[in-house]
C-alpha cells in the first residue's frame, strides 16, 4: 500500500466524518423503546468506524494491536452468539426486523484478521497499527479468502446504499435506519478497499 498515503488520508477524513452520524444516533435515539440489541449494534458500528480511522491513518493509532485484537475477538464472539440465538430461537436481536448479528460478527472477524497481519512487531513501528504500510507476507498465504471477503463487503456496501436511497430519510429521525444504512455502505466500501489493497 506504499504510495497510497494521500488516499489513506482522504479515507481517514471520510471515516472521521462518519463518526458524527454514529454518535448522533447514540445520543438521540430512544433505546428504551428500540431495545438493547439495537444499541449494541449502534455501539459496535461506532467501534468499527473508530477502528477504520486508526487502520487507515498513516499516522498509526494510539492503541496497541493486541488491544484491538482482544476487542475484535470479544465482539466477534458476542455477535456470533447473538446470531446463533436469533437463528435457532427465532429471537429478534440487534436490529428489529433485520438482525445483522452475523454481519457484525463477520466484520469484527475481518478486522481481527487485518489487525493480526498488519506489521506491529518490535522491528516495525512498535506495537501500533499502521495499515498504510502493510506489506506482511501473511496476506499472500490466502489471497482467495481476502478476495472473497472484499467481494462480500463491496456487495454489502452496494446493498446498504440502495437501502439508504430507498429510505430517503423518512425514518432516519425515528429509528436511525437511514443513518445506519449510510454508515454500513461506507463501512463496507472501506473494508472492501482495505482487503483489495492488501492483496
Amino acid at each position: 500500500m506504499h504510495g497510497l498515503v494521500a488516499v489513506d488520508w482522504i479515507l481517514t477524513g471520510v471515516f472521521v466524518a462518519l463518526l458524527v452520524p454514529c454518535v448522533r444516533r447514540l445520543a438521540r435515539l430512544d433505546y428504551a423503546r428500540l431495545g438493547a440489541q439495537v444499541r449494541h449494534g449502534d455501539l459496535v458500528e461506532l467501534l468499527f468506524v473508530v477502528a477504520m480511522v486508526v487502520m487507515l491513518s498513516p499516522a498509526g493509532g494510539p492503541i496497541p494491536a493486541a488491544g484491538w485484537q482482544a476487542v475484535f475477538a470479544l465482539v466477534t464472539g458476542w455477535f456470533a452468539v447473538a446470531w446463533w440465538r436469533a437463528r435457532h430461537r427465532q429471537v429478534v436481536s440487534c436490529h428489529a426486523g433485520r438482525p445483522p448479528c452475523g454481519h457484525h460478527a463477520l466484520s469484527a472477524l475481518a478486522m481481527f484478521a487485518m489487525v493480526t497481519v498488519m506489521p506491529h512487531g518490535a522491528g516495525d513501528r512498535g506495537p501500533w497499527l499502521t495499515m498504510s504500510t502493510m506489506d506482511s507476507p501473511a496476506w499472500r498465504w490466502w489471497p482467495v479468502a481476502a478476495a472473497v471477503v472484499a467481494a462480500y463487503f463491496v456487495f454489502d456496501a452496494a446493498r446498504a446504499g440502495v437501502l439508504a436511497v430507498r429510505a430517503g430519510g423518512d425514518d432516519g429521525v425515528v429509528v436511525g435506519e437511514t443513518s445506519r444504512a449510510v454508515c454500513r455502505a461506507v463501512m463496507g466500501a472501506g473494508m472492501g478497499y482495505l482487503f483489495v489493497a492488501a492483496l
